[in-house]
């Protein structure tokens, strides 16, 4: 079911690009996807006490039904948010439906994120080929153990901060410096992430709340407010402060940022507040 949806679209979002008379339905056809996706995948993240992207999963209900509506008149706002929904696509699809390529990055990033926990002078072994292993479990022969997955590459926020920064019009330089300031940035601050949650986990630095957060999986407390907190609070002020310079970088693309989230505000005050 996640694959289909995730297909389903790629495929909508692709067709979107397409010049052609049902395109806009496609554009709703992909974001409802993504929303579904999200919905049905819920249960999974509730179950690791993960709740932002529950969070998310509802927001996109009536996301969906708004941006449906606007996509319907053919806004050439959310045209191009469209847009940059399909473009972070074309750049993350190669790496989430080709497993050579997906394994290859995976791989790439355990090995520059062993590189950073030995310049910490922190010791890990590599458990498996994406798997690092750290500390010691109590009655166990081994220890803490991290998996290496894609959503711990950072590519899924090149691909979107990417696409973000192509939603206009803009120079070869404004391209180049968009780039350098994205993808660099973005990859070395997830590699330190990942460093961070496993010296968290391994360490069993916040012990806090087992019974609420624990799952009754001994240490995991230390991995939750690593890995579902603290990480994804940075995470979202990195992405904010990268999309604050890429306005100050690119004047239009904040011109259209304010007009989305003026759409936004008044497509919720007329729909679901009754125009207050």
């Amino acid at each position: 079911m996640n694959e289909f949806l995730v297909i389903l679209s790629c495929i909508g979002f692709l067709f979107f690009l397409v010049p052609n008379r049902y395109r806009w339905y496609a554009g709703i056809i992909g974001w409802a996807s993504i929303s579904l996706l999200l919905l049905v995948e819920m249960p999974g993240f509730l179950a690791v006490n993960n709740f932002l992207y529950p969070t998310l999963g509802i927001l996109s209900v009536p996301f969906v039904y708004l941006t449906a509506r606007r996509l319907i008149a053919h806004d050439p706002a959310i045209e191009s948010l469209t847009k940059a929904a399909a473009y972070s696509f074309l750049i993350y699809a190669p790496f989430g439906f080709f497993e050579p390529l997906r394994n290859w990055l995976i791989a790439v990033v355990v090995d520059q994120t062993i590189w950073v926990l030995t310049l910490l002078d922190y010791p890990v072994t590599l458990y498996a080929w994406n798997t690092i292993m750290a500390g010691s479990i109590p009655g166990s022969d081994i220890g803490f153990r991290v998996e290496i997955v894609l959503g711990c590459t950072g590519i899924a926020s090149i691909a979107i901060m990417l696409a973000v920064a192509n939603m206009v019009p803009t120079s070869v330089r404004q391209k180049i410096i968009s780039f350098l300031l994205i993808a660099p940035t973005i990859y070395f601050l997830n590699l330190l992430r990942n460093a961070y949650v496993i010296m968290a986990y391994t360490g069993q630095w916040y012990p806090w709340l087992p019974e609420l957060v624990g799952r009754g999986v001994y240490g995991y407390e230390s991995f939750f407010w690593a890995h579902n907190v603290v990480s994804e609070l940075l995470a979202l002020l990195l992405l904010i402060g990268i999309a604050y310079t890429l306005f100050r970088l690119i004047p239009d693309l904040g011109v259209l940022a304010e007009r989305l989230v003026s759409l936004y505000i008044a497509d919720i005050r007329q729909v679901f507040l009754k125009g207050r």
